[in-house]
């Protein structure tokens, strides 16, 4: 114990050390509080985004997913989240070249430049706030579970722990001290979650060996529809249409396009984006599938707790520690870019809204920091569901805000009243789905949720439009690219119906169609590429 302990505390101090190192100013301006000047490299930049998005969701989720659904789940992540990098380029490059002419530092500033409208500005801001706050909730979650299983710690002084230590250095450091925090803790995740792939699968004999003894045992978490039969092609199609829509409204990663140094480093961080996805999404999940040849009958929640499980079971306790470290680095860095971005927010985007004019200072949004991490905090003390559920929910209502951003960034023409309506719309639409009014059918509530945000939009704009003698709606800019609709029957080329229940193997008893998707993912890389160098 006293080893997993001093561990642990190692990895922690590090974690601080760093972040205060690397701190702003206490009157550091809310650009560099913030935006870290806009300075981010490659390097640091890819780091922070790699890191903001991998949240303790995808080491702990999707183990749990890969222990109850087995493969099916990596393809819906591993090519979905890769895919979702095409809007690196499409949004994030407007949306840098916006922030860096006229000064802004949050998104819903950039509704704002783009709409002229204060209100709209609010509701986007409330529905970034709302919606993070049980994303954010997953963080401390995730840190529970680990340090319970790992040292014993009850659950909510877990909770605790980790989110008084993450508030300390994102409080004092600003953007500068999280984005450098993130780049250490990203390493470590990916360093981390690759040994205990390999612990796992010496354990059970080797990979293939594993890999053969669960295929005897549980066949179906070799094919889809999955483990507990719910990968169906419409919820298979729901996720990856999710993942596009949400992942770029997530405000952390949202802000992090203000961030970029130039235009020339979110080019490179779309070309790496797939590969990263591909092979930090695969280890997790593999660990949960080889994770029910020691625990065989866990279900619903208990199944997120898998990779702690079996690497306490399976591990001395130094490595056990360094491995759930992994999970940590995760987490933490997730939590941290989330309380930055929710807190620049309410500062420079709510707070005004009570005073006569935005502050100069960092202080406000300093201070919004604890008060989210309370939020998040009293959320996670009695989770509501999975994981994987929570994060489904609350990343419908974040993906809404797309088409109010697409078409803000790309038409002349634009009416704050078609925005308004649309997210209003599209919220109502994820608050009737929540509470099983409509039945979804064969798909998530997402892919009916925003195509009621995205016909509100257009019906509205065609009308307000109309009235001013304009009859025409052009398509964005960017779908007039040849190269668009070369991504788009890629994306459509992942609905491999074709291949639903196959469990041909490959390599080390993987399915043949897990391979299918990792060439898919090295094909967009190669369009995109070719699509950057056109232009």
């Amino acid at each position: 114990m006293l080893v997993k302990v001093s561990v642990l505390a190692g990895y922690f101090l590090i974690v601080l050390i760093i972040g205060l190192v690397a701190r702003t100013r206490w009157k550091s301006t809310p650009e560099t509080y913030f935006l870290g000047d806009r300075k981010l490299g490659t390097i640091v930049l890819l780091g922070t985004m790699v890191s903001t998005n991998f949240s303790a969701f995808t080491v702990f989720g999707a183990s749990g997913a890969g222990y109850r659904d087995g493969y099916a789940f990596f393809p819906i992540m591993g090519f979905g989240t890769g895919f979702m990098a095409l809007t690196f380029w499409i949004l994030g490059r407007k949306i840098w070249r916006l922030g860096r002419d006229q000064g802004l530092v949050t998104p819903p500033e950039l509704v704002a430049n783009r709409y002229g409208s204060r209100f709209l500005s609010f509701i986007f801001a409330l529905v970034m706030i709302v919606f993070t706050i049980p994303y954010l909730a997953l963080q401390p979650m995730a840190a529970g579970y680990v340090l319970e299983e790992l040292v014993g710690l009850p659950y909510v002084w877990g909770c605790v722990l980790v989110t008084a230590i993450i508030v300390l250095y994102t409080f004092r450091g600003g953007l500068r001290a999280v984005a450098w925090t993130d780049l250490f803790q990203g390493s470590v995740m990916f360093a981390l979650l690759a040994v205990s792939l390999f612990l796992v699968a010496r354990h059970y004999g080797g990979f293939a060996e594993a890999n053969a003894r669960v295929l005897a045992e549980w066949p179906a978490l070799f094919s889809r529809p999955g483990g507990t039969g719910r990968y169906t092609l419409g919820i298979w199609f729901s996720y990856i249409l999710l993942w596009f829509f949400c992942d770029p409204m997530f405000p952390q990663l949202f802000q992090r396009f203000f961030t970029a140094r130039s235009e020339r480093n979110l080019f490179r961080i779309m070309m790496f984006y797939p590969l990263v996805c591909t092979v930090v999404f695969f280890m997790p999940i593999a660990v949960g599938v080889m994770g029910r040849l020691s625990f065989p009958d866990l279900a619903g929640k208990a199944a997120d707790r898998i990779l702690p499980m079996v690497l306490t079971q399976i591990s001395g306790e130094a490595m056990a520690a360094l491995v759930m470290a992994a999970g940590l680095a995760a987490l933490m860095s997730t939590m941290d870019s989330q309380l930055l971005t929710l807190s620049s927010i309410f500062s420079r985007d709510i707070a005004p809204l009570f005073r006569r004019r935005k502050s100069k200072t960092s202080a406000t949004g300093r201070l919004f920091v604890v008060f989210l991490s309370l939020a998040g905090l009293a959320l996670a003390i009695r989770p509501p569901d999975t994981i994987l559920q929570i994060a489904t929910q609350t990343f419908t209502g974040l993906a809404v805000l797309f088409p109010t951003v697409l078409f803000g960034l790309y038409w002349e023409r634009r009416y704050a009243l078609a925005a308004i309506l649309s997210i209003l719309a599209g919220e109502s639409a994820v608050a009737l789905f929540f509470f099983k009014i409509p039945p979804a059918g064969p798909f998530l509530p997402v892919v009916w949720v925003m195509a009621v945000a995205f016909a509100t939009y257009l019906g509205v704009h065609a009308v307000l439009a109309f009235r001013e003698g304009d009859v025409s709606i052009k398509p964005p800019a960017c779908m007039a690219n040849p190269y668009a609709y070369l991504l788009a029957a890629i994306f459509l080329a992942a609905m491999d119906f074709w291949a639903w229940g196959d469990t041909t193997p490959l390599l080390s008893g993987l399915p043949m169609w897990m391979g299918y998707f990792v060439a898919l993912s090295a094909i967009q890389t190669l369009v995109m590429r070719l699509w950057v160098r056109e232009l």
